[in-house]
């Protein structure tokens, strides 16, 4: 019988699918469909500090809307305050009751004394581990990268301090150098990374001449970035790794177990093919392992990694100055007219 379980953050899961953070993770019954479907474990949709203040400040300006319309009143309303992410950890908790796999809570905070205050409260839920979710937009000149990268390798540790589940780190990669700050991460003590977040980027409708943000999924060719760094990272950190992003099929897990993955997340093939999909990616694995002869993932994972391979060049730049090279390649599949 083959064994698909593996190591991710100190948990042991059934298998290495994951269905990460999105909207699909806010409705009790699609969480169900997906520990039904198969998935090893299930990231909650985010909390966004940002989304607590926008709120809170909408709610102070409507409460304030009919103060002072006379002399004799100065306010309409009593005095309330926001409930802050209390209905957040309340939904998280209902999940967490809701099914019976590991669940992981992400956090998305602004200030630093929040992620601390957030990771606390969090794990009170009951949840089985913690997903910081990084990244910074776009930064005013005065700060620097380096500070940026400090301050998020503070806020690990100091989460890592107020919490005793396990925390990783969801990064993007906008880094100068990314296997440096994995690095530095993870000598601060982080027990996973997942590569990497998928960033809404704007658009414009030129006909309109207004912004709007369309919700792209992503595409097969994605999971090249993710599958590199995880090749390139296995072995030389402490913490699990965990690709992210064009993730479709069960042979693409399998891809990026070669490479060296503990787990993966997926969350654009859960839109297209719908939840029920987890199943068939499984089995798409399992029908590979045994054409391979591999009982369990151990037997391959990484095999194809920097580490293992007798090619030292195959993540490096080397290899991008090879493949420019090798021009006819593409003539040939491109032929000129």
């Amino acid at each position: 019988m083959l064994n698909l379980k593996t190591p991710y953050l100190g948990l042991e899961l059934k298998n290495p699918i994951i269905a990460g953070a999105s909207n699909l993770c806010v409705d009790v019954q699609n969480l169900k469909k997906m520990e039904e479907a198969g998935a090893a474990a299930i990231v909650y949709k985010s909390l966004f500090e940002e989304q607590i203040q926008m709120e809170s400040l909408q709610m102070d300006l409507d409460m304030q809307d009919y103060n002072d319309r006379n002399a004799e009143m100065t306010s309409l309303f009593p005095d309330l305050e926001h409930a802050g992410p209390r209905e957040f950890l309340h939904n998280l908790k209902k999940a967490r009751q809701a099914v019976s796999i590991p669940l992981i809570a992400s956090i998305n905070a602004v200030s630093e004394g929040s992620w601390t205050d957030y990771a606390r409260q969090v794990q009170e839920t009951g949840v089985d581990a913690i997903e910081l979710n990084f990244y910074q937009g776009l930064a005013d000149a005065s700060r620097d990268g380096h500070s940026i990268i400090e301050a998020q390798v503070r806020i690990l540790e100091q989460v890592k301090q107020k919490v005793n589940i396990p925390v990783s780190v969801k990064l993007s990669p906008f880094y100068t150098n990314i296997i440096r700050v994995v690095d530095m991460m993870d000598q601060a003590g982080a027990d996973g990374f997942v590569l990497f977040n998928r960033l809404f980027q704007p658009d414009i409708n030129i006909d309109l001449e207004k912004h709007h943000f369309p919700y792209n999924l992503s595409c097969p060719e994605d999971m090249r970035l993710p599958l590199r760094y995880t090749g390139a990272l296995y072995g030389e950190v402490n913490a699990s790794l965990c690709p992210n992003g064009g993730i479709f099929s069960g042979r693409d897990v399998i891809a990026l177990l070669l490479a060296g993955a503990d787990a993966v997340q997926v969350v654009s093939t859960l839109y297209k093919h719908q939840i029920g999909h987890i199943a068939v990616m499984l089995r798409e694995m399992e029908d590979w392992m045994e054409s391979k002869g591999y009982a369990d993932l151990e037997s391959f994972r990484g095999k194809l990694s920097r580490r293992h391979i007798g090619d030292p060049f195959a993540y490096t730049r080397a290899q991008y100055i090879d493949i420019l090279m090798k021009s006819e390649a593409i003539f040939n599949k491109y032929p000129m007219r």
